[in-house]
């Protein structure tokens, strides 16, 4: 008997394969900067990363150049890479931009966050506040970033919580300038904004989540102004 062939349409996709280790070392070198732990202005010498990350020289010369199209990095002929010095310009912009969908999100989740979901919440801020009492700066930049992810999630909106997404790695950059000056205020921010969440209070979940943006984003310029946006500090909202 001749074997039956296999029908091709019922291949819906394709089997997974691990990543390729050009993005493993991309993931790599973007949570180094983003956790600044390679501050700006850094020179990333290629064979330097290659040795430290125990890779080839290729899959860090094509994860820079992912970098510097996304902006991460900066790439000058005849002097290499360096990780990118933000203006304040393009601060402005990022953190208006989040403001407007974190807003957003929490009026959202005000008017449609489960008990299960509001809980989460109240969990993630018992973490941070924990992480902050043990100084763990690497902690509260998790939590803090779980927390926001779990608000928007709430939302109910996926083209909203996609966007917020995109946005939010790039954000945490700009938040390790002003982790130690924000610290418990923060937190009790993120409490407040919980407590309109689960009273449903659409309105005075998006005013306290705009002012708890617009404060982060208020620092960050007055520490611009001090000329300290350069310093390598954990990150954290």
């Amino acid at each position: 008997m001749t074997p039956r062939r296999l029908d091709k349409g019922l291949l819906t996709s394709p089997v997974q394969r691990p990543a390729p280790l050009r993005d493993s070392v991309y993931e790599s070198l973007l949570e180094l900067i983003t956790r600044r732990r390679l501050p700006p202005g850094q020179h990333l010498v290629e064979n330097e990363l290659a040795e430290q990350l125990g890779v080839s020289r290729q899959p860090v010369r094509e994860a820079l150049q992912r970098l510097s199209n996304e902006g991460w990095v900066d790439l000058r002929p005849g002097y290499g890479a360096f990780v990118h010095r933000p203006s304040e310009n393009e601060a402005e912009q990022l953190l208006a931009v989040r403001a407007l969908l974190e807003t957003e999100s929490a009026r959202l989740a005000a008017e449609s966050a489960s008990p299960e979901g509001v809980a989460r919440l109240r969990e993630l801020c018992a973490q941070g506040m924990a992480g902050l009492e043990r100084d763990d700066a690497d902690a509260m930049v998790d939590l803090n970033a779980a927390l926001h992810r779990s608000i928007t999630e709430l939302s109910g909106n996926a083209v909203l919580a996609d966007l917020a997404g995109q946005v939010a790695r790039r954000v945490r950059w700009y938040h390790g300038l002003v982790v130690r000056r924000r610290g418990r205020e923060s937190w009790q921010e993120h409490a407040a904004i919980i407590d309109a969440i689960e009273a449903g209070d659409a309105d005075e979940a998006a005013r306290l989540m705009r002012a708890h943006a617009d404060t982060t984003r208020r620092m960050y310029h007055e520490q611009a102004a001090d000329g300290t946006t350069t310093e390598d500090t954990p990150a954290e909202d």
